[in-house]
């Protein structure tokens, strides 16, 4: 691993930690050359589906897209970081779980959406604002408004 400050190779592995469902690693690093620390994540990478995309395109599935996606549309929310990357991890856990060859993205995005109603409504509202590209307000309004009532029920 070239450490991110002198761009030597020459480092050792401080600590470790594996996440709760085990598919990420955290290890804490230090530069032998410069001294300075670092972290890096290991995860396992597995035989994904490609993803479908909605003008038909196929690419390979990015854990980091919905990573980003949600740490947008979670932004100046109180949303901690762990609960966003629950999100990611439990995508990854269906899309292995379906054993399909390919997924398409509306499938993920409504999964991310489901997760992403009971955790923050902002931060629902934001992720579908873009996943659902409403045409005007109206669409926008219509959805809000359904999410109103579900939350008041």
């Amino acid at each position: 691993m070239k450490c991110p400050f002198c761009f030597n190779d020459d480092d050792k592995v401080v600590d470790s930690r594996v996440s709760k469902d085990g598919r990420l690693t955290r290890r804490k690093r230090q530069c032998n050359v410069c001294g300075k620390r670092f972290s890096t994540l290991e995860t396992i990478i597995v035989s994904s589906p490609l993803i479908i995309k909605k003008d038909g395109r196929r690419e390979s599935f990015d854990r980091q897209k919905i990573l980003s996606g949600l740490i947008k549309a979670c932004e100046k929310r109180p949303v901690p970081y762990q609960s966003i990357e629950e999100i990611v991890q439990s995508v990854e856990r269906w899309i292995d779980e379906t054993n399909l060859k390919e997924i398409k993205s509306e499938d993920i995005g409504k999964f991310v959406l489901n997760k992403l109603k009971s955790l923050d409504a902002i931060s629902y509202v934001r992720f579908a604002s873009v996943y659902l590209s409403f045409k005007d307000i109206n669409e926008l309004y219509e959805n809000v408004s359904e999410l109103i009532k579900k939350q008041s029920s």
